[in-house]
């Protein structure tokens, strides 16, 4: 296509990738004053999330570790919050769908974002150590886009438009020495975590027959020995994330190939697995299956891993385990370091994954999200600048949604003062407003608290009708918006514990109320209040039954305020 055929476009910021980390990084910059344009390749929003691929949604809270029983609250906050809560309120029903709908009425409702659905990225123009324009395509309308911005952040997850604006990257896994991480392996080699097709099946009334392609692959019981596949079967790992009704993540293959260039040799071959070990469900003994028929399944490999871009700082399993603090922290993770075996299904003497549960939360840089190429790129998502093992944590869906508020906070930092991403990590003041933006939008950094210099709460006399031990009404202005006890959480030197929160006494009946009080007049411009969505309990869309048992899901939180007057 030609310069003239090109359609000019301009915003302050191009976000290129509508998975959990995209949508989260647009609606963030776009919430915060920007002109935002988020570019998807795909008709639908939420990358592996969508009802495309149908992963739910996972980060800190499901560690394996954790649970309600723990009184950890390590449930994300802020805009994916934000989004579980209204996902699950308004579908109660639990459709892929209608959470493939919620978050394009999210985007579209921002005025500040212009949403291209179905528009992929294909090129770049650079100068200088920066991204001058990038140039996308939407095959639906035959149309062709050249789209300048400020500050341009991929969060595509295999980095099409850093590769395109030639920024550096990493694939398989390094050597334990280069970074002295005991979980790697001693030599380095180009294999990563493969990709996975997930399903869904129905239980009828009657027997439901099932006669395989005659391409599908062939399992027997041995080959399924270390992959609980019968009805019945607690699936790998503490939540029962599979079954019947919902597929197998270990349906994995591709680790050994490039999960990019051989992205339709991994399809073809995963759809043969599926079918096979669907055959051997139904066909191959009983395994609780004679009612059961597949509704649906993904045509579209649901990829863990492929490149990881070189930011000013590598994120490394010490980091992690260690839960080091950064002093650039823009966000938390606390997912274990979970590791696939490289063969998938090829391995089947193997256990299908490797767990190694992190200790305590651990900080995010913004430095792991800044190119070490270029000024004005940045990265939100599991291609972060991270090793092998420590993406194997970072690379959750919620994890890299907060990723995605933190770098898009950064951007409208960096945009509204002058100053290019490159700049940001290397000044202390720059970082303290950057993390006071985030914490007024609801984010947790561990061991930052308020310090807003225009928050008015810490100069009023507070008083409430009553209070409980440890839920005082002086709680609110502790500086952190939410309870830290139990254990396995932030680590204990910078954890603040408490409850951070106001707590009526419930015996001393309804309404409740809390005052704030000034020894001199104020002009209140904002009020903001932040209630208890129970963040220590797992909530996100699943089609996993027994994972769906453990939330709390189809209605508000059962500790969310549910009417209030100011």
């Amino acid at each position: 296509m030609t310069a003239s055929n090109y359609q000019d476009l301009d915003c302050d910021v191009l976000v290129a990738g509508g998975g959990m980390a995209g949508v989260v990084c647009a609606l963030a910059a776009a919430r915060n004053g920007l002109r935002v344009i988020l570019c998807q390749d795909r008709p639908v929003l939420g990358g592996n999330a969508s009802s495309e691929i149908r992963m739910h949604i996972l980060g800190a809270e499901a560690n394996g570790t954790r649970g309600e029983e723990l009184a950890v609250e390590a449930r994300e906050g802020g805009i994916i919050e934000e989004l579980r809560l209204e996902i699950s309120c308004r579908n109660p029903q639990r459709s892929a769908c209608m959470q493939d709908f919620i978050l394009l009425e999210k985007c579209l409702q921002e005025p500040n974002l212009t949403l291209m659905l179905t528009t992929a990225v294909i090129g770049t123009e650079t100068e200088n150590r920066l991204i001058t324009c990038a140039y996308a395509t939407r095959e639906s309308t035959e149309d062709a886009f050249r789209i300048k911005a400020k500050i341009f952040i991929d969060c595509t997850g295999d980095g099409r438009l850093a590769v395109e604006a030639g920024a550096s990257y990493h694939t398989g896994r390094e050597a334990r020495k280069e970074y002295n991480e005991s979980l790697a392996d001693e030599q380095a080699d180009d294999f990563s975590l493969g990709s996975s097709l997930l399903f869904q099946a129905r239980k009828h009334d009657r027997p439901m027959p099932f006669k395989a392609p005659s391409w599908a692959r062939k399992f027997t019981e041995d080959d399924l020995k270390y992959r609980p596949h019968a009805t019945g079967d607690r699936d790998w790992g503490d939540y029962g994330f599979g079954g019947l009704e919902y597929g197998y993540w270990w349906l994995e293959w591709g680790g050994h190939l490039d999960t990019i260039k051989d992205n339709e040799e991994i399809r073809n071959e995963l759809l043969a697995i599926l079918m096979g070990v669907w055959d051997h469900i139904k066909n191959g003994g009983d395994h609780g299956a004679e009612n059961w028929a597949l509704e649906w399944f993904g045509f579209i490999p649901g990829k863990r891993e492929s490149r990881r871009f070189c930011g000013q700082y590598t994120l490394n399993q010490n980091d992690i385990v260690d839960a080091r603090v950064f002093p650039d922290a823009i966000a938390y993770g606390g997912w274990a370091i979970d590791r696939h075996v490289p063969g998938g299904i090829d391995a089947p003497h193997r256990e299908p994954g490797m767990i190694n549960h992190t200790p305590y939360f651990y900080s995010i840089p913004l430095r792991c999200c800044v190119s070490a190429d270029l000024d004005n790129l940045m990265f939100a998502g599991r291609h972060i600048s991270a090793t092998h093992i420590a993406f194997a944590t970072i690379r959750l869906m919620a994890t890299c949604a907060v990723v995605g508020q933190g770098v898009g906070t950064a951007a409208v930092y960096a945009i509204k003062n002058g100053l290019q991403p490159a700049e940001l990590p290397d000044s202390p003041q720059t970082i303290h407003q950057i993390q006071q933006m985030l914490l007024r939008d609801d984010a947790y950094l561990i061991g930052v608290t308020n310090q807003d210099a225009l928050d008015l709460a810490p100069k009023a006399e507070i008083a409430a009708s009553s209070e409980t031990a440890g839920g005082e009404a002086i709680n609110i202005i502790s500086g952190q918006t939410r309870s830290v006890h139990g254990h396995n959480g932030a680590h204990p030197q910078y954890a603040r514990p408490g409850a951070h929160r106001w707590m009526s006494d419930p015996h001393k009946g309804w309404p409740a109320s809390i005052t704030l009080r000034w020894d001199q007049p104020v002009q209140v411009t904002e009020i903001r209040l932040v209630f208890d969505t129970g963040l220590h309990r797992l909530l996100t869309l699943t089609h996993a039954d027994a994972f769906a048992r453990k939330m709390k899901w189809g209605y508000p939180q059962p500790e969310t305020i549910k009417d209030y007057i100011i």
